[in-house]
């Protein structure tokens, strides 16, 4: 079984600008990015055309660990909530069994799901208030 817990930064549209910007700072080696307009056609699921080139997910490489970053437009962004610990896993269980032991006294923000690139994925404020999104990494 594999864990690892990772920054996840939240952007309104300027992740771009985010990873240059780290990446420069940081010097950070950006391992990959992927815009909403390259996102897999999963049933149901549908983007606005004003946000297909804003950032779905990217990794940098940041030293010895990485860091992830994406924009969320429409997803009320407030100090204290633009980041969260990105907590990955291999297994659908394991992944699960997290989410489920931090939600109790917290709260759901995004349920727990399968999604286009993931088996299982959700995001929860654990009862401190520190946020966590918790997917099972999908190695194909």
């Amino acid at each position: 079984m594999s864990i690892r817990a990772l920054p996840h930064l939240m952007f309104d549209g300027n992740a771009k600008e985010a990873i240059h910007y780290y990446k420069n700072i940081l010097d950070a080696k950006v391992l990959s990015i992927q815009k909403y307009g390259e996102i897999p056609a999963f049933p149901g699921m549908s983007f606005p055309e004003k946000i297909l080139d804003f950032v779905a997910h990217a990794r940098l490489q940041v030293g010895e660990t990485e860091m992830i970053l994406f924009d969320s437009p429409g997803f009320p962004r407030q100090i204290g909530n633009q980041a969260a610990i990105y907590v990955t896993t291999n297994e659908v269980e394991k992944t699960k069994q997290i989410f489920e032991a931090l939600k109790q006294e917290g709260k759901v923000i995004g349920p727990l799901e399968e999604t286009s690139f993931t088996p299982a994925q959700g995001y929860v404020k654990d009862k401190f208030g520190v946020a966590f999104t918790i997917i099972t990494e999908n190695k194909n």
